[in-house]
């Protein structure tokens, strides 16, 4: 029935109805009105059509009306993604956002500017949203807090509102105190003119209370601590019709059988769901066979399954700094569906026949039956490559390390772009404490298995548009042409030399300079904020940091149900629908991204407790620093070792008074001469963090200037602009006569006159 009714709308001589005049244009019995409103509801909810006035009924595309989830930025505006795919990110600012938050669907009127006989130049899309469809939340964490005549609750999360107006909490459990960590729901909220209002359904408790800050996070991001009784008793019932916890005899039948193959997997070595396996052997003089092995997962989790429905819902497994939220039950998750060593495992196989040169020659897909014969970690993959390999296995290692290398060599001259950064691993003790931060870079260990995912990837995208079958591919499309212009005059405004950037080649050769210079790091994190965020949909759209035409996620189905879903799709006879691969593609997109915020929050609360005890102890550790932007009131700056950024405000620069250079986009030292610019490498340690804005402030390090500027001549005619005063104001030099002859010369001068 909804395609009748979008074709009857979407009719050039159609005039907004109602009920009774669509039953009588759609020809339905009078019966079915109930059906109709139902249908007319729901799409309405969608944001597909919109009721006017009257109860009248119009496609909303048509009134340049657009429906999709907004994401709310800490400054308050907003950035809405389509439903509708082909029309971009649309920009909404502060005022226009109505009541809307983060995750929020919402209706959008777009922009529509007069152009007239101007030629059309590329802009980045505009709106307003005029209607709040479906709130992604109503339940947030905060601290409970007391005004003058009434208690509110102040989130923690600075997107949201500024404070929730709530009654006192009855009947939550716990007596809730002043300061205490609390979840509210806000249950209505008529304008931004008036804050929202709301109650309290959970003390969490005091904030520096052990195990609240995790607590907090799990909260604000409703993730589930544990899974559904008939989840756990669906998977457990799998895993004990298995006893020795190896698929059956019957199970391996009509496979595959690569049991002999020496199968090895590469992981983290905290990892304990081990979703991917790789076997390399030569296969002629002039070509080897690759096997990527990927857990099949589809072979234990059915559709429409209580397993499948809790998966879908989860959308993805959520690795917090001190937990794994799994996608899957254990038994599943890392047992019967891990590619253990040592014991028979059920695959979806990607077999390829490779040219010396790294070149795909042929693929093939199948499922099949393996045995691991080794698991190695990244630490003990890279230890081995270091050395001549001993045995078979390791010979196997490093044969397909020398060919991952050769496929990445063709991947970016190819145009792949390398936006990689290291990442920081937080270790913690039994009390949930910072013990160490680790720094794990991109080495070949972790290139070895990314270019077999990729090349898996990708195969298993072209398989499934080469038969015409709907499934969910990974998406990363082209950034906006303003922003690539706008970000390449921030290049160039620091004499870097920059191309076209909306030709690929440029954006390599740039990305290649930026390696090689102190101002590199900070412009290519300049670079990442200025591309789209990669998602799911039904629509092949390609991958632009990868510069692949045909990708999908299929390697990882134990902790994503987008691979689950492109498992189905290709090996499955019942073919997936396309509405509901769009559905499903939306929701996980949702999901992926509210476990990478959660991911993020929960290293935050680690650091700032760990930053906090630094303050504590007045012992302060000194950190290697990044300058990232500069401003009139200080600059921000990047700490590898922490995987944080912050400001140095100039009030924390007590010995000496900066001003800002706008023309040179410098800030400089009136005692010290001393200039910081973009790209410059400072020390700092921490100097007060404020959790409800979630800001990180540094100051720096008592050293040695390390540029001074001596010259600046020209540039004491430029304008500057006077910032925060210091801390403490210098004392003032006592004047002393250092030159003695020029006093007395002086002194005999007035004599003379009098």
């Amino acid at each position: 029935m909804e395609q009748k009714i979008l074709h009857l709308l979407g009719q050039a001589d159609y005039s907004p109805a109602n009920v009774p005049q669509l039953i009588d244009q759609l020809r339905l019995e009078p019966r079915r009105q109930q059906e109709l409103q139902h249908c007319l509801k729901g799409m309405e909810q969608r944001g597909l059509i919109l009721r006017t006035k009257g109860n009248r009924y119009i496609v909303a595309r048509e009134a340049d009306l657009i429906a999709g989830v907004i994401q709310i930025t800490r400054g308050g505006r907003g950035f809405v993604q389509p439903d509708e795919s082909g029309i971009g990110e649309i920009g909404i600012p502060e005022s226009g956002t109505l009541t809307a938050m983060h995750g929020d669907r919402v209706l959008v009127r777009l922009d529509v500017r007069s152009q007239g006989l101007r030629k059309a130049t590329p802009e980045e899309n505009s709106g307003t949203v005029v209607r709040i469809l479906q709130r992604g939340r109503t339940q947030f964490v905060g601290t409970l807090q007391k005004g003058r005549q009434f208690l509110f609750v102040t989130p923690d999360d600075p997107r949201l509102p500024g404070a929730i107006h709530v009654p006192e909490p009855r009947d939550v459990g716990t007596k809730a105190n002043i300061g205490d960590k609390v979840v509210v729901e806000i249950l209505q909220w008529e304008s931004r003119q008036t804050p929202p209002e709301g109650e309290v359904i959970e003390v969490l408790g005091p904030p520096d209370k052990e195990g609240v800050d995790m607590l907090s996070v799990l909260r604000h991001y409703e993730l589930p601590l544990s899974f559904p009784k008939n989840v756990l008793a669906e998977a457990n019932a799998i895993a004990k019709s298995r006893p020795d916890n190896q698929p059956s005899a019957e199970e391996c039948a009509g496979r595959v059988d690569c049991r002999k193959h020496d199968v090895i997997t590469i992981d983290p070595d905290d990892a304990r769901d081990f979703d991917d396996a790789i076997c390399l052997q030569k296969h002629s003089k002039d070509q080897w066979k690759l096997w990527v092995h990927i857990a099949d997962v589809s072979h234990y989790v059915k559709p429409g399954s209580h397993l499948d429905v809790e998966a879908k819902k989860r959308g993805n497994s959520t690795y917090l700094v001190d937990r794994v939220i799994p996608m899957l039950p254990e038994a599943l998750s890392n047992e019967l569906c891990s590619l253990k060593p040592g014991v028979d495992r059920l695959t979806k196989c990607v077999e390829f026949v490779l040219s010396g040169e790294g070149r795909v020659v042929s693929s093939k897909f199948y499922a099949a039956v393996i045995h691991s014969k080794r698991r190695f970690t990244y630490k003990e993959a890279f230890a081995t490559l270091q050395k001549a390999p001993k045995g078979v296995i390791e010979q196997m290692l490093y044969d397909a390390n020398a060919m991952a290398q050769k496929i990445r060599e063709h991947r970016f001259k190819n145009g792949s772009l390398d936006l990689d950064f290291p990442e920081n691993k937080i270790r913690l003790d039994e009390h949930g404490k910072v013990i160490r931060i680790e720094r794990i870079e991109n080495d070949i260990s972790h290139q070895l298995i990314e270019e077999y995912m990729l090349l898996a990837n990708e195969a298993v995208a072209g398989r499934l548009m080469q038969l015409d079958l709907p499934a969910v591919y990974r998406v990363h499309e082209s950034p906006k042409e303003k922003r690539l212009n706008d970000y390449r005059e921030d290049v160039l405004s620091h004499r870097v030399q920059c191309g076209d950037l909306t030709q690929r080649p440029e954006v390599q050769k740039l990305l290649a300079k930026l390696g090689t210079i102190p101002i590199g790091q900070a412009l290519k994190i300049g670079f990442l904020k200025s591309l789209m965020r990669a998602r799911y949909a039904v629509e092949p759209l390609g991958h632009y940091g990868l510069a692949k035409k045909k990708y999908t996620h299929f390697t990882s189905p134990i902790r994503r149900y987008a691979d689950l879903v492109v498992h189905r799709a290709l090996f499955e006879k019942t073919p997936l629908q396309v509405s509901a691969a769009k559905e499903i593609a939306e929701h996980i997109s949702l999901t992926e991204k509210n476990s990478a915020d959660a991911e993020r929050d929960s290293k935050e609360v680690k650091l700032y407790a760990f930053l906090e005890a630094q303050i504590a102890s007045k012992k302060p550790q000194a950190y290697a620093a990044l300058v990232t932007d500069v401003r009139n009131f200080g600059f921000f700056i990047d700490v590898p070792d922490l995987g944080l950024s912050g400001l140095v405000p100039l009030s924390a620069i007590p010995d000496d008074f900066f001003t800002f250079d706008p023309a040179r986009n410098q800030l400089l030292g009136r005692r010290t001469r001393r200039a910081i610019r973009l790209g410059d490498n400072v020390t700092a340690q921490i100097y007060r963090i404020d959790r409800l804005k979630k800001q990180v402030d540094f100051q720096l390090v008592s050293e040695r200037p390390e540029r001074l500027d001596p010259s600046d001549r020209a540039s004491r005619g430029t304008r500057r602009f006077k910032s925060e005063p210091p801390a403490e104001p210098a004392p003032k030099k006592e004047l002393r006569p250092t030159k003695p002859k020029f006093f007395e010369k002086l002194k005999s001068k007035k004599k003379s006159r009098k």
